[in-house]
């Protein structure tokens, strides 16, 4: 019983679970978002990097970004927004959201990537959790009354692509 209590514990943080020969097998996570099109978006504003509030725009579209600084998924996702023709659109407000990161690593990656948009530390998931249980990079595309117009997981190489309001 002893040799199972860790495996069993490996299992669960890891998302493994035990065959019947007690090897662990890795089992991805069924990817849940808790928000749809058409619903308010919950959240009005947020807290940057800086200490500044940051209220969502009353007159422009939205993408909200969960994402995480180590995931090459929300890396390449951010690099092909940032070469997009979305980064200069004055229309739209950027809001990415760092998903188990403080201040400083957001800071890190915005000198690192060049970011011109507003970064918000989610150091414990209360603003990932509201949305979704697993998987980044989570993209939510609000519309200028902060409604949901889409909602995408951008592990796939071409996600910006699918970036359409």
């Amino acid at each position: 019983m002893k040799k199972l209590l860790p495996l069993a514990l490996v299992a669960t943080l890891f998302g493994c679970a035990q065959t019947q020969n007690n090897q662990a097998t890795y089992q991805k996570p069924t990817y849940e978002t808790y928000i749809s099109q058409g619903q308010a978006f919950p959240i009005t504003q947020f807290t940057n990097t800086q200490g500044e509030v940051v209220a969502l725009a009353e007159d422009k579209r939205k993408l909200v970004l969960l994402f995480a600084t180590w995931c090459s998924d929300s890396q390449r996702f951010v690099k092909q927004l940032m070469a997009s023709p979305l980064i200069a659109d004055p229309d739209l407000q950027i809001i990415a959201i760092g998903r188990e990161e403080d201040d400083q690593s957001l800071v890190n990656f915005s000198e690192k990537f060049a970011t011109n948009f507003t970064m918000v530390a989610d150091p414990n998931r209360q603003i990932y959790s509201q949305f979704a249980n697993a998987g980044v990079p989570r993209i939510i595309l609000l519309d200028k009354q902060n409604r949901v117009v889409s909602t995408l997981i951008g592990e796939a190489p071409n996600t910006i692509e699918k970036v359409l309001w």
